[in-house]
């Protein structure tokens, strides 16, 4: 179990990463775009989840699997991918010497002036994200921070994997023609 979760785990984790590369090269916005391709990059990476339970059910259980065993070994390969994702970002951080909340808060500032928000909501909005990029400094809030944002996503594709394949008659495995 522990060779699935760590093999599939580092095949989902090397996935996001690349993904949040592609999406922080490409799509350079930090808003709805940005967000939504962040998480798309997530969700395919984390189908490697699915491929690993359903691995470890049919080669490792011989295809029978309870729901629990399914959801612990989804959330083990959950959990080794957003590890990868955290070092994914903490490097970013490191190669951009952590210039992401004050481009974040400038940008955020200026599309709020564009849409002509008020002047006082706009001081509002400044004082406490300014409040939260001193927070940010520290690598362990923004750890914690940055495992908030995969973390449900891999949880709720653990808990679906563990539902569908807890079923043996769900994409039975395949015997050898002989």
């Amino acid at each position: 179990m522990g060779r699935i979760i760590a093999v599939y785990g580092a095949i989902a984790g090397v996935i996001v990463i690349i993904g949040m590369f592609i999406s922080i090269t490409f799509v350079a916005d930090h808003g709805t775009m940005g967000m939504v391709a962040g998480y798309l990059s997530m969700l395919v990476a984390l189908l490697f989840v699915f491929i690993g339970v359903k691995r470890f059910r049919d080669v490792n259980l011989g295809g029978v699997i309870t729901f629990w065993k399914a959801l612990g070994v989804g959330l083990g390969i959950g959990l080794v991918a957003s590890l990868f994702y955290i070092l994914g970002w903490e490097l970013y951080m490191w190669q951009t010497g952590g210039t992401f909340m004050t481009d974040y808060i400038a940008q955020s500032v200026e599309d709020m002036r564009a849409a002509g928000k008020p002047a006082a909501e706009i001081a509002e909005f400044s004082a406490e994200m300014g409040a939260m990029a001193e927070q940010y400094k520290n690598p362990l809030f923004r750890m914690a921070l940055t495992l908030t944002e995969i973390l449900p996503v891999a949880l709720l594709v653990s808990l679906v994997s563990a539902a569908l394949l807890r079923r043996s008659s769900f994409l039975p495995a395949t015997q050898p023609r002989g």
